[in-house]
């Protein structure tokens, strides 16, 4: 078995593989891949049971785990998206000629080795492993312990489609899931030029904290809506619910209600049957639990400091009431992971502050925050949504997997 040095220094020796890939040779791979990854249904399956049997049929990650026919074929189909999409590498981004007769052009291309560190979601090594190829980059995935034989056999799949077409199999390689080497991966800056942490607070936290290598944070999502008092209410409770209970476990998943007080019985009366049908655990404020205890609602409980601000990943949610826009934008501001927000009003004036006031990377307007997502927007899949200001912010996809570089030609001239 190679020891984790070799397969960072190997992964640094694919650069030259994969940045000699046309165009037209990457689309090809990845459509080949798409192609192997459908036939293989019944192979990741088995592999993915095997990691679905070590984890407890009540535990929240459990869906993100789950690889059944419809999800793999989803990821065939995300991987033929992927292929016909524009590549982001060796694009012009400026050019001039300088007095003195230097033609200066800078141009797009590859970070070069991206690593990615995750948790229980093999689909993640689908996605990021055809977004890097797509943008001629090496990747080193590293997933968590959770789905590891889902992830080897995934690898595997890949390696073998790239060494059909003549490549360097390091190109994708999966780095080993125990945490002994997480220190390897992440202060391996002769090695690996950005890292990705994509999963819980405590992960990201952890490589920030200790990490060398350049970190681009796909960040967790503490996501609020807020019921402004002019809100169509049924349909609002439709976004609500739909926002919390579709996939409870994903980072655009609902976290907080936040409600006008002169709406808020009334929008609970409408809400409260279609939150218990799904058995939601609400953690109220001392007004929204009171209108909850009259409405006989369970599993509630009174909330406490620490479940404002909370990412529940599971049928959970936090309650608020606000007596006016203005204290609903204070809360969201001290509570927001930066990640999506949403109003649901019909008052035009609020709607545009909460819009242009709301610091995070996705805001919307009457829909609901599970739409933050790569694919959604038209960028194809995702290495994750990133809740940070530098580089990339929402959904970080196939156009910010490069970087810029200078390039001056010149006639002998000397400075």
């Amino acid at each position: 078995m190679q020891t984790i040095q070799q397969q960072l220094s190997n992964a640094r020796k694919a650069q030259h593989s994969i940045s000699a890939l046309s165009y037209k040779a990457k689309q090809v791979l990845i459509e080949d891949l798409a192609t192997l990854i459908s036939g293989s249904q019944a192979q990741i399956i088995t592999e993915n049971r095997k990691d679905l049997e070590k984890m407890p049929v009540s535990d929240p990650k459990r869906d993100r785990l789950l690889l059944n026919e419809t999800r793999i074929q989803d990821l065939s189909n995300s991987l033929k998206d992927v292929a016909l999409l524009e590549d982001p590498t060796n694009r012009i981004l400026s050019e001039r000629t300088l007095a003195n007769g230097l033609f200066v052009q800078k141009k797009t291309v590859p970070l070069g080795v991206v690593g990615v560190i995750y948790e229980s979601r093999p689909n993640v090594t689908i996605d990021v492993a055809a977004l890097c190829i797509r943008s001629g980059n090496v990747c080193l995935l590293r997933g968590g312990q959770d789905a590891y034989h889902t992830n080897l056999f995934i690898v595997s799949l890949i390696q073998q489609v790239l060494e059909a077409h003549g490549l360097d199999k390091n190109i994708v390689q999966q780095l080993p899931a125990d945490r002994k080497y997480i220190l390897d991966i992440l202060q391996a800056e002769k090695f690996i030029d950005v890292i990705i942490p994509r999963g819980s607070n405590q992960l990201i936290e952890y490589v920030r904290k200790n990490a060398l290598v350049p970190v681009i944070e796909t960040g967790a999502g503490v996501c609020h809506t807020y019921v402004e008092q002019t809100a169509k209410l049924d349909e609002a409770a439709a976004v609500v619910v739909n926002a919390k209970v579709s996939r409870p476990s994903v980072c655009n998943a609902l976290d907080t209600i936040v409600l006008d007080s002169a709406i808020a019985a009334r929008f609970l009366n409408i809400a409260a049957p279609l939150l218990s049908a799904y058995q939601v655990e609400l953690f109220a404020d001392q007004a929204s639990y009171d209108m909850l205890k009259q409405l006989n609602y369970t599993p509630l409980n009174l909330a406490g400091p620490d479940d404002f601000g909370r990412e529940f990943l599971d049928f959970k949610c936090s309650v608020k009431v606000v007596e006016h826009i203005d204290e609903a934008l204070q809360h969201i501001a001290q509570f927001s992971s930066k990640h999506s927000e949403a109003i649901l009003t019909e008052d035009e004036s609020k709607a545009e502050r909460f819009l242009n006031e709301v610091d995070a990377a996705a805001v919307y307007l009457n829909a609901s925050t599970r739409f933050t997502d790569g694919q959604v927007f038209g960028l194809g899949a995702e290495i994750g949504i990133s809740t940070q200001k530098l580089h990339a912010r929402g959904p970080f996809a196939l156009e910010k997997l490069v970087t810029e570089k200078w390039i001056v030609r010149g006639t002998g001239q000397i400075r």
